[in-house]
């Protein structure tokens, strides 16, 4: 409400001690108040009246005790009595009347010293009693109800404590703004005596973050410069410090709450203050306590916290925003760049309390599900500065020589600035200890975007050499045109208004202004030629750092939401002439469906919009911190998390661009629990160890491992094979028996020399083919066994080179048949032989088998059988070329695949069929007597044919690849040698050489 609703029911007298009392005679009824429109004065609908209740006031008159001079000489005891309607909103107005002033109500506060209230009577049932109580409790002010219960007072601050650090200016919009340039610590209260004024025991200046407050400054002025945002209306702004304490963080905001000049939460006491929403929330703990307050008026905060004060941000805290990404992000981007390096043994640090527990939890959740052992985890104590009290002090060695101890080279640090100044002081605190000023030197710091490199003033001789190559995650920023130029121009003789700079001033530049209220401890005086640009990075920065680049934005964002809001009110009439439009009639609640809706690119170029979380997606940027010895750094982008990026592309990093401590073992740094295993060498688990801990096995054989830190080894490819150090596989070569290696240029060269043989022994029997020892064994069959011999030595070619289809097709048909004819040929000869003979007896019928006729059907016969069955295999299943990678480690054989086996064997049985039959024939017919007779000849012939190809099975079946095809070529050669040299060298040498045996005289004799 703007003004309290007031009814004339009082009953009061003046007295050096006032009892309060709060009756139930009357009860009222009252309009509803909707939030649809601005709530206005409640309006009286009846008044019921319980007669017999006034007499509750009139024993509360009579029993005020002023005539009896025995109880309180010379003290007047007063009284002021309100009704309260039985009515929940009466009653807490009219306890707070009795807190106020006779003359005005002004809870909280005691205006002048004519009222002193001692105790409050009232409370005819329990729900009335406990709204009174409720407000009582915080003073400590007795409460006598009339009704049974118990009470359990509250106690709080009489008197608001007051600190100077304000920054203001008005405008017709106010936006509020809470930050956190520095840090107190109180003396506690203890509630067993009256709460007093807390005492400020040391104020810590973070100089840097006063680029905060300038960077608010900075968007407030180009809005108001700028006549196509909010035109004809001016921002205003009140800028508060929240101390990084959960008190004084709660009494700003209602600050803001209030009017310009009281105090007064919750009323506004007059009309030149209309806030609109409030910008601020370093941390998650004091954004939470900035939106506690502020959600009950459904005022917007812009916060820039880094992680969200609750789980479900939109449920929970409708009007909340965040200026930042959701912290998933910042966690994914932490274990990305973790396994982009392979850093698997990590430490991790934060704030031994809520925060910190919750940040540690989830990370090390997060690590232990992409294989990241979580090796040392430090919670430093919970406390702004550990330096305030010696407890501190002790509690924070055992951490200081636990950290120092670790084994741990890198640290993932949760960056609010209590974890790291905790973290200096334990650096400091190691090195008086143990001496050692290098321990910390040279571990990775992993910081998150809580971290801007600042330095506190009691910091200032810290070394930042120890956080030189340090990567961190930092909100996403751009340059902002004239920021720069807008610092240069800061002073304290020129910005009076501002109640941080003088104290940043003095703080930065180490001297003192001459219009200081502080007692003047250093002998130097501020010279009035300092200047922005001239201090140290991790004092003051002249670019706009994340933060700073959120809250701009938040300014931003809040005015464009107001225009948006503006420019509807004009387009729907509401507002029939701009001059009209007052400001201060802005409810706050009516701002958050522009606020969700607004998208525009700010002066940097970057595109802002809200989410459907209420969060900016903008990202976090990877910096990589170098530090220079005149203790400025320089940002050094690397990388970027973006969660607008496209599937797999959010995190993206620059390796080459970072530059590491100069005190790492290597670069990249490694941080694992054991040393690498090599490319050759897979991991095994230690038993009791860490899972991220391990020992390094060889692979076993026909396996390998290219990488390092492999958990198992692989199989190469069916074309490839490992190499000796089992790291690689190697191309594996083909494995035929070709023309041009020496294997194949002997067996080929020796297949030609038995066909030129064979030409040449068909050659001479051609030529003495009138003779008798050419005639006398069926001359015709004599040519087409040297036929079938010449054919049988060149089809041993088709076995020679790589396999191609055709060359499979024929190779084993073509052997087949033309052995077959072969074979048959001395079978038709042996049978031949001994048909002769048994026809030459008396009375047999055996003559009419003797001549050409049946040699030739043997001859065909046989052949055609064979024949019949390649036909048969080629038109069932052919022969194809096959590579096979799995018979031979190193190679692959190029074959001939059989296609059916059976096939393959079925003419190997049929020709061994055959070379058994001519070799029994045979060795039957040997003593027949013949002068030219064969039988013999073709009976050794036949068993060197049959010892050939008995003995080829088992060698056969017994080699791979190229040799296999050398053995069959080597049977081939072998057995058509056999029969060539078994066969026809013996009659070369009567045609050659004895020619006087080769006559028919000879025959006759014979």
């Amino acid at each position: 409400m703007t003004d309290p609703f007031q009814l004339p029911h009082e009953y009061s007298q003046r007295g050096d001690i006032i009892i309060g009392d709060i009756v139930a005679q009357y009860g009222c009824i009252f309009d509803k108040t909707p939030y649809t429109e601005n709530p206005r004065a409640m309006v009286v609908d009846g008044l019921l009246v319980s007669p017999k209740n006034y007499q509750h006031v009139l024993s509360f008159v009579f029993a005020v005790i002023n005539e009896n001079s025995k109880i309180l000489p010379n003290i007047s005891m007063g009284f002021q009595i309100f009704d309260g309607y039985l009515n929940v909103r009466m009653t807490h107005q009219n306890t707070l009347k009795l807190l106020s002033s006779w003359e005005r109500i002004v809870p909280n506060y005691n205006c002048n010293k004519t009222k002193s209230l001692i105790t409050v009577v009232g409370g005819l049932n329990s729900e009335m009693a406990l709204h009174i109580i409720t407000l009582l409790s915080i003073y400590k002010i007795p409460q006598l109800p009339a009704v049974v219960g118990k009470v359990h007072p509250m106690c709080t601050m009489i008197e608001l404590f007051q600190l100077p650090h304000e920054y203001s200016q008005r405008g017709d919009v106010i936006i509020g703004d809470i930050v956190t340039q520095y840090g107190c610590i109180f003396d506690k209260t203890t509630y067993t005596e009256n709460p007093r004024t807390m005492v400020v025991d040391g104020l810590f200046v973070s100089p840097k973050i006063y680029q905060q407050v300038l960077s608010f400054v900075f968007a407030v002025k180009q809005i108001n410069e700028n006549p196509k945002i909010l035109p004809n209306i001016s921002l205003g702004f009140q800028i508060f410090d929240g101390y990084l304490n959960v008190r004084m963080t709660q009494q700003n905001t209602l600050k803001l709450l209030s009017s310009w000049e009281r105090i007064v939460p919750n009323y506004n006491c007059n009309k030149t203050k209309s806030l609109i929403a409030v910008v601020g929330g370093f941390n998650s703990e004091m954004a939470l306590h900035i939106i506690t307050i502020l959600s009950i008026y459904k005022i917007s905060q812009m916060a820039y916290c880094v992680f969200a004060p609750v789980t479900d941000v939109k449920t929970q805290l409708p009007s909340f925003y965040r200026m930042v990404s959701n912290e998933e992000f910042q966690y994914s981007g932490i274990i990305q760049l973790l396994l982009h390096f392979q850093w698997t043994w990590v430490g991790i640090m934060a704030t031994d309390d809520d925060q910190g527990e919750k940040f540690v939890q989830t990370l090390t959740s997060m690590l232990f599900q992409h294989g990241i052992c979580a090796a040392h985890i430090e919670k430093t104590p919970a406390i702004y500065q550990v330096s305030h009290t010696f407890g501190s002090l002790e509690s924070i060695v055992p951490v200081a020589v636990s950290l120092a101890s670790s084994n741990v080279r890198l640290f993932v640090v949760n960056a609010d600035p209590q974890t790291i100044n905790a973290l200096k002081w334990l650096i400091y605190i190691n090195e008086i200890l143990r001496g050692i000023t290098d321990t910390f030197k040279g571990i990775v710091w992993i910081m998150t975007a809580h971290w801007d490199f600042s330095s506190q003033t009691e910091h200032r001789e810290f070394d930042m050499n120890i956080f030189h190559g340090a990567l961190s995650f930092t909100i996403h920023s751009n340059e902002v045109l004239d920021f720069t130029k807008f610092l240069q121009r800061i002073h304290p003789d020129l910005q009076q208004e501002d109640g941080f700079l003088m104290v940043f001033w003095e703080q930065a530049f180490n001297c003192t202004l001459s219009d200081s209220d502080e007692k003047k401890e250093r002998n130097n005086a501020c010279t009035g030629e300092e200047r922005l640009d001239s201090l140290p990075g991790v004092v003051f920065e002249m670019t706009m750092t994340g933060q700073s680049y959120s809250i701009y934005n938040a300014v931003y964002a809040i005015a464009h939401a107001l225009h948006k809001m503006y420019a509807s009110r004009m387009k729907n009439g509401a507002i029939v002439d701009r001059s009209r439009w007052n400001p201060l009639n802005l409810q706050p609640w009516k701002l958050h469906p522009f606020l969700r809706s607004i998208s525009f690119n700010n002066s940097a170029g970057d595109l802002i919009f809200f989410n459907e979380d209420g969060e900016i997606a903008a990202g976090f940027d990877i910096i990589n911190w170098v530090t220079l010895p005149n203790k400025t750094f320089v940002r050094v982008k690397v990388g970027r998390m973006d969660p607008e990026g496209s599937p797999g592309r959010e995190f993206n990093i620059n390796e080459e661009a970072i530059t590491w401590h100069n005190m790492v073992n290597q670069v990249p740094p490694l941080s694992l629990c054991n040393d690498n295993c090599q490319p050759g060498y897979s991991r095994k688990k230690k038993e009791g160890a860490p899972f991220c801990c391990y020992s390094c096995a060889p692979c076993p054989e026909e396996k390998i491992s290219d990488q390092k830190d492999m958990d198992d080894c692989f199989k190469c490819p069916q074309h490839q094979y490992p190499n000796k150090n089992q790291d690689q596989c190697i191309a594996k070569d083909l494995n035929f028996l070709p023309f041009t290696k020496s294997l194949g240029i002997i067996l080929a060269s020796l297949a030609l020399f038995l066909s030129l043989i064979t030409a040449v022994v068909l050659g001479i029997f051609i030529k003495n083919q009138n003779t008798p020892i050419v005639k006398a064994n069926n001359r015709d069959l004599t040519y087409s066994l040297l036929l079938s011999l010449l054919l049988c030595f060149l089809c041993s070619l088709l076995f020679i080179g790589q396999p191609q289809t055709v060359t499979c097709y024929l190779r084993q048909t073509a052997f087949g048949i033309i052995f077959s004819a072969a074979v048959s040929c001395m079978l038709a000869k042996t049978t031949t032989v001994v048909v002769a003979f048994a026809a030459t007896k008396p009375g047999t019928k055996m003559r009419k088998w003797v001549g050409k006729r049946m040699a030739s059907s043997i001859l065909i016969c046989c052949s055609l059988i064979q024949a019949i069955i390649c036909t048969v295999w080629l038109c069932t299943a052919p022969p194809f070329p096959h590579f096979d990678t799995d018979s031979l480690a190193e190679e692959i054989i190029v074959e001939c695949n059989e296609g059916s086996v059976t096939m393959f064997y079925l003419v190997l049985g049929y020709l061994g069929i055959l070379a058994i039959v001519s070799f029994i024939v045979a060795f039957l017919a040997r003593k027949l007597p013949d002068t030219f007779n064969e039988a013999r000849f073709i009976t050794f012939s036949m068993l060197v044919f049959c010892g050939v190809w008995l003995s080829f099975v088992p060698s056969y079946l017994s080699t791979k690849g190229k040799y296999m095809v050398a053995v069959e070529i080597f049977s081939i050669l072998a057995s058509s040698a056999g029969l060539l040299v078994c066969i026809f060298f013996p009659k070369c040498y009567i045609i050659i050489l004895r020619p006087e045996l080769n006559s028919r005289h000879q025959l006759v004799r014979k």
